[in-house]
């Protein structure tokens, strides 16, 4: 399994912004093919600071995602919203076996 940790910190002002884009960026990627996790999480202790948890089963996959017309709509949407670039770690998913 193909995982990246993508940390996102929002401007002030932004961060209702960047859930809305967000939550539909995370419908769609839920349905891709290959897609086995698309969670969006925030900080418990500022609530600018978000990771996205992306599953893939292949790299493949993972790669495709970033052409999708949603992932697109959303990396546009929110560009302005960044208070420093985001940053994708990408990690190899061991347990539990896909």
């Amino acid at each position: 399994m193909h995982v990246t940790l993508v940390h996102v910190h929002v401007r002030p002002g932004h961060v209702d912004d960047f859930l809305r884009a967000s939550q539909a960026n995370h419908e769609a990627s839920v349905r891709e093919p290959g897609n086995r996790r698309f969670d969006v999480l925030q900080s418990s202790d500022d609530p600018a600071r978000f990771v996205l948890y992306e599953a893939y089963a292949t790299a493949e996959d993972a790669a495709a995602h970033k052409q999708t017309a949603h992932y697109l709509a959303w990396r546009e949407a929110v560009a302005d919203w960044m208070a420093e670039p985001r940053q994708g770690i990408p990690y190899h998913g061991l347990l539990p076996e896909a």
